[in-house]
């Protein structure tokens, strides 16, 4: 080793040319290992190809949730300003239960209006001013 005859590496079983048994196994095992990732790689693309499909019925699903949520909150916003409304209207001019209960349906009224609107049912009035009927 010193005098750099020697190699650094061990020789193999004493001889140069043949291969150790290890070797062998370590082969065999290197091909089983070689067959289980393509394998496995094979399945992932797969469930990748699935994934893609779940993906987009998830999204879908948290939009039509997001559009629930959306529709909901539009109802109960105008009853709750309604009725806040008629709520002030009756403590300053103790009317009460009058304004509240006039101002809740006025809420409940402009809460449909408004769902209706988001829906898509009704056109918004910005819409209908930006394509008068006589253009048709």
């Amino acid at each position: 080793m010193a005098n750099g005859t020697q190699s650094d590496r061990p020789e193999k079983d004493g001889e140069a040319g043949k291969p150790r048994p290890d070797d062998a196994a370590l082969s065999a095992r290197l091909g089983r290992l070689d067959h289980r990732l393509s394998t496995l790689k094979d399945t992932r693309k797969i469930e990748s190809d699935r994934g893609e499909r779940q993906e987009i019925d998830a999204s879908a699903r948290a939009s039509a949730l997001a559009r629930g949520f959306r529709l909901s909150s539009e109802l109960v916003a105008g009853v709750v300003v309604g009725a806040a409304i008629g709520w002030g209207i009756d403590y300053l001019f103790s009317t009460s239960p009058w304004g509240l209960i006039v101002f809740f349906l006025l809420g409940f009224a402009a809460g449909v209006i408004n769902l209706m609107r988001v829906a898509g049912v009704v056109p918004d009035v910005h819409e209908r001013l930006k394509d008068p009927p006589g253009d048709r």
